[in-house]
């Protein structure tokens, strides 16, 4: 029965009813008022989440844990003469992982350009030149780098800073808009970019940050709503930026651990206005938060160096927090919705992963009850893990070592084990159709059987490097390199 007939049902019952008691008359349009929105609300909802489930709308895919969950029989092998359905070489640069919507791929990117500059070099006194401020030695390392510079001195770089929509079905650009120039306020790392925050859409606006230059909402053919500027960000070692904003119902959250006046602040995803604002006692950090409604209070849950903190979603309120994760902490946490357990991870110098049972968290929960299992070793420093089922998948730091825990109890179903022919590790791991796809930066991509035991089944060579995380919807992989963005699907060649 449709949410409406029931409606209609009881309607009819209940004005039978109040027909034969006139004092009953405005209890029965009030309440009949409230069930109509109710359940048209609830059915709205559940219309929403179900596309939701088609498509790749938001980092790490439709459930926040790295799966295509309507993913039937995506291909796992291909190469430049074989399964690509098309290829397009991207303007400009990014990290930023594609996020799909019916027929629509949207990327980010940044296009950076030399500002010429007519000024002659200056003695420093030291018997050495500067350029521009910046020390010879440092100003050819930046040079050398596209510009980049690791250790903090802003590059003598004009950005410009894009959207992109590109057409599903012919992989041509539909259209590219500009949403600012201007100049880097410091440097970033030499294999980072200025756009490695992926995008989110909830299939009527597109929500596009690009951290210190901006959170720009967009309509889909491409006008910009709204934007607002939160500040410029100080990352550690001007390491760069990349932690992605994450949108539920009319919320949109943004954390800020940085080398400054941390903060994570929820936002209007309508008009762009701040719901709230807390302050993080947190250096540096790049995990993306999530949000569960596991204990029918939603919370935002992030993952940091000094706490993992749960935040009331409406309040900002905190509502727990654990310790004992590493420095620079990258992986996004994940989330078990049948054991309702979090899973928190990172791997530099140092490892760490907690199993956190939400249903009674509150207060200060490190080393209790609620910390189900912990496993620290062999963990992740980029790439997140991926919860596949009741499988925990995750790498060691950022190689091909490769390990897999049964998620409810923490025994170790195999690893780490290496994963032949797969070197330097940025993007996460996805699955879809019982496969898992990782990408490297050499532009390999080992395909390997969901399941309890390794089994490799290809290891796919292509003429790029993959610093961006896959994207699937149906049984078409979206593969964002370095120069192209690659739709692969099974062409019967």
């Amino acid at each position: 029965m449709k949410p409406i007939d029931l409606v209609g049902k009881e309607f009819f019952l209940f004005k039978q009813y109040v027909s034969r008691n006139d004092n009953l008359q405005l209890i029965f349009l009030v309440t009949l008022t409230f069930l109509i929105v109710t359940t048209l609300t609830q059915a709205e909802q559940q219309n929403q989440s179900s596309e939701y489930e088609l498509y790749w709308h938001q980092w790490r895919g439709p459930t926040s844990n790295g799966i295509a969950p309507r993913s039937n029989n995506p291909p796992f092998e291909w190469s430049e003469q074989r399964n690509i359905l098309w290829k397009l070489e991207i303007p400009g640069e990014g990290h930023a992982s594609p996020i799909i919507w019916k027929d629509q791929i949207f990327i980010l990117t940044s296009t950076p350009t030399e500002i010429e500059n007519k000024e002659q070099p200056v003695e420093n006194g030291n018997g050495d030149t500067d350029f521009f401020g910046i020390p010879l030695e440092q100003f050819k390392q930046a040079a050398q780098t596209g510009g980049r510079n690791r250790r903090g001195e802003a590059p003598n770089l004009n950005l410009k800073l894009a959207v992109i929509c590109i057409d599903r079905t012919t992989g041509q650009i539909e259209w590219e808009r500009v949403v600012r120039e201007t100049q880097p306020h410091e440097g970033t790392h030499n294999t980072a970019t200025w756009a490695s925050y992926s995008p989110i859409t909830d299939g009527d606006y597109l929500y596009a940050n690009f951290g210190s230059f901006g959170l720009y909402c967009l309509d889909l053919s491409g006008n910009v709503q709204w934007e607002i500027d939160l500040g410029d960000m100080r990352t550690r070692n001007s390491f760069g930026e990349g932690g992605s904003a994450t949108l539920y119902n009319n919320t949109l959250i943004v954390n800020w651990d940085h080398e400054g006046d941390s903060f994570i602040v929820a936002i209007d995803k309508e008009t762009g206005d701040q719901l709230w604002r807390v302050d993080r006692d947190e250096p540096t950090s790049w995990s993306t938060p999530i949000v569960t409604d596991y204990t029918g209070l939603p919370q935002v849950i992030v993952n940091a160096t000094n706490h993992i903190s749960s935040y009331d979603l409406q309040s900002g309120e905190i509502l727990w927090e654990a310790s004992g994760m590493t420095t620079n902490v990258i992986p996004c946490p994940v989330f078990h919705s049948e054991s309702g357990m979090a899973y928190f991870m990172s791997g530099f110098r140092g490892n760490a992963l907690m199993a956190i049972q939400l249903a009674n968290a509150t207060g200060d929960i490190t080393g209790t009850s609620s910390v189900v299992w912990q496993y620290n070793q062999d963990t992740p420093y980029v790439p997140s893990p991926l919860l596949y089922g009741d499988n925990l998948y995750f790498l060691k730091n950022r190689n091909g070592i490769l390990s897999c825990l049964d998620a409810k109890t923490g025994s170790v179903h195999y690893g780490p084990e290496r994963l032949e022919g797969i070197g330097d590790v940025y993007a996460s791991p996805v699955g879809a159709g019982g496969y898992i796809f990782l990408p490297d930066r050499d532009g390999n991509v080992v395909v390997f059987k969901h399941g309890t035991e390794l089994k490799v089944l290809a290891i796919n060579q292509l003429n790029d490097g993959f610093s961006a995380s896959p994207a699937i919807v149906g049984d078409q992989i979206y593969l964002r390199g370095h120069r192209y963005l690659y739709c692969i699907a099974n062409m019967n060649n």
